[in-house]
């Protein structure tokens, strides 16, 4: 194919009878063309060098029974909604060693003044971040970009700015917080990153994904908001990012795509997941009937456009014959679900608790060996909001599964409501055992049973595809 440039130079030699205007506007063509190829900058690939999921001391670790026990002392929930979090509690998928913060099971009563959210904060925070820079072997100094996201806590100065005062960030540091983007607000803030990495040349971009449980515990008897203290825990994640060429030989990961599903133009979807007060006043997150709904159709959204950049031509052809069948009402047939097992070795998909996973394994077809770090995940740490899907990853890390070449595909979903998937290459195998990995010490433990008897006590509306 002849070049734009070429064209325009044998034009002007081949026609010299060209009025002097037209050769004119076909030259200044040219020298458009030409600076458009010497200022567009190719896109930065972004490697991911190294991540750490934060553990939490033992003296947080909280039992079922305890929960329930301190629950019951407060005074605060009737006997009905404490039957209701014990059946909930046993059929969530959690197990006996979640975290929940020292104002929630510490002390007695309850203590959960903004000061001591913002000691969960610096604890879950720092503790990553500190971690973290000695995995990766970065100065602080020499990070340019910080992403902090986390839904339901918002203080003054930001959790961002936490994070530049206690390392001393350059004042050109550039400093971004995410709020109210709920459990799929990690992965947003790796996207952000990505693109801010394509600006700014040879740098560091720190994410650190979060959630704050001390002032979001709700104290009444509305079921569909009491789902949430029975749920979330203490957790949160740091991850390196860099655009650096010199890195990648160490880095980790390659970021391949990122696929984002925003649904909130939809009253359903936007109301699905709502903090609001209840009757009495007291605030808490709303957890709608119909949210398995949205999120399998948020899902199979997300798929659909993931499946465009990673399909083989054989499930694209496959999936589109579906939907001309489907769309043209030649037959009465079910929507074919793309097969992606053989495009990715690891499916991390967060965690929001058995009833999500069991409606992600079924709408995507998934084995109970592809669903294993999701629910151990779920079992030992509980839903740690945005950060879930960063132990799912170690998890696979810690039992020596990541090869160089693999390909990890990360989902997670959440407020708004909103999906977004990440895939990442393996740049290099990764082995078991690194010190700095949350299950190191106790992987040898998992699998884990994790399979409950008896319905969940609070009913789902079932997903209706078209």
């Amino acid at each position: 194919m002849i070049s734009p440039a070429i064209f325009i130079l044998n034009l002007i030699e081949n026609h010299p009878n060209l009025s002097f205007t037209l050769q004119m506007t076909l030259c200044l063509t040219l020298i458009a063309f030409i600076l458009n190829l010497l200022t567009t900058n190719p896109s930065r690939k972004v490697y991911l060098l190294d991540f750490v999921c934060y553990k939490p001391p033992k003296s947080l670790q909280c039992s079922k029974g305890l929960i329930l026990e301190r629950s019951r002392r407060l005074g605060i929930f009737s006997e009905d909604t404490l039957d209701f979090m014990k059946k909930t509690l046993d059929r969530s998928g959690l197990g006996e060693s979640t975290y929940l913060p020292a104002g929630l099971i510490g002390v007695h009563p309850l203590n959960i003044s903004l000061e001591e959210a913002r000691k969960e904060a610096e604890m879950v925070m720092f503790g990553a971040v500190e971690e973290l820079l000695v995995k990766a072997g970065v100065k602080a100094e020499e990070i340019g970009i910080v992403v902090v996201n986390c839904s339901v806590f918002s203080t003054v100065p930001s959790l961002s700015a936490m994070i530049v005062n206690r390392y001393k960030l350059g004042e050109k540091v550039l400093s971004y917080n995410l709020g109210g983007m709920g459990c799929s607000g990690g992965l947003r803030a790796i996207s952000l990153a990505k693109h801010l990495l394509q600006v700014h040349r040879n740098s560091y971009a720190l994410v650190v994904s979060t959630e704050n449980i001390t002032p979001n515990c709700y104290m009444g008897d509305d079921r569909s908001k009491i789902l949430i203290n029975c749920l979330f825990r203490v957790g949160g994640a740091a991850i390196l990012l860099s655009n650096r060429a010199a890195d990648r030989r160490r880095s980790k990961y390659h970021l391949l795509h990122t696929v984002h599903t925003h649904t909130a133009n939809c009253d359903r979807s936007y109301n699905c997941i709502f903090q609001e007060e209840d009757r009495a006043g007291r605030v808490g997150v709303t957890v709608a009937k119909d949210l398995l709904a949205v999120a399998a159709a948020a899902i199979r959204s997300n798929v659909t456009a993931l499946g465009r950049l990673v399909l083989p031509v054989s499930e694209k052809l496959r999936f589109l014959g579906n939907h001309m069948i489907r769309y043209l009402h030649v037959a009465n047939v079910e929507p074919y679900v793309p097969n992606f097992k053989s495009s990715f070795d690891h499916f991390l998909t967060h965690p929001g608790g058995n009833p999500i996973l069991d409606e992600v394994r079924r709408n995507l077809k998934l084995s109970e060996t592809q669903m294993e770090a999701s629910r151990m995940t779920l079992y030992r740490f509980g839903n740690v909001s945005s950060s879930t899907v960063w132990y799912e990853l170690a998890y696979a890390e810690a039992k020596g599964r990541v090869k160089r070449g693999d390909r990890v595909w990360q989902i997670a979903f959440g407020s708004g409501f909103k999906c977004t998937s990440l895939i990442w290459e393996a740049i290099r195998t990764v082995d078991g055992g690194e010190k700095m990995n949350p299950w190191t010490d106790e992987i040898d433990q998992f699998p884990v049973d994790t399979q409950s008897t008896g319905s969940f006590p609070f009913h789902f509306d079932p997903f209706k595809p078209n």
